[in-house]
């Protein structure tokens, strides 16, 4: 007589190989499918994240575009400053009177005989 014997008392080499059952090819065929979807699925993600994340995504875009704006006024700005001091610089060289309005002005100078008087505004007091 043969006993049954617990088979996790049975040593690996001897115990009975548990074969899968085998896939049929239809089977197979939409494992494969399921696994390719997997991946064209996880490629897509990846790829959607950068495109709206990455060094040249849509947010990176949009701050980009941004900065573009506020170069383009800063640089309009100082155009117009650049074209006032132009001005100045050319009515300087040709308009003696430009000259000495800027040196009574800059450099506090007086013509022979004039006086000259300061006039300070009275100092306000602090605000408690």
């Amino acid at each position: 007589m043969h006993q049954a014997q617990d088979p996790a008392s049975v040593p690996a080499e001897r115990r009975p190989r548990i074969r899968r059952r085998l896939r049929t090819p239809v089977e197979a065929q939409q494992w494969r499918r399921k696994v390719m979807a997997y991946a064209l699925y996880g490629a897509a993600f990846i790829l959607i994240v950068n495109a709206l994340v990455g060094d040249s995504g849509y947010l990176a875009t949009l701050s980009g575009k941004g900065e573009q704006d506020r170069a383009t006024s800063e640089l309009a700005t100082l155009r117009m400053q650049n074209q006032a001091l132009q001005e100045k610089v050319d009515r300087m060289k040709s308009d003696p009177a430009a000259v000495e309005e800027a040196a009574r002005e800059k450099l506090n100078m007086i013509k022979p005989g004039e006086t000259m008087v300061v006039v300070k505004d009275k100092a306000q007091p602090a605000k408690q």
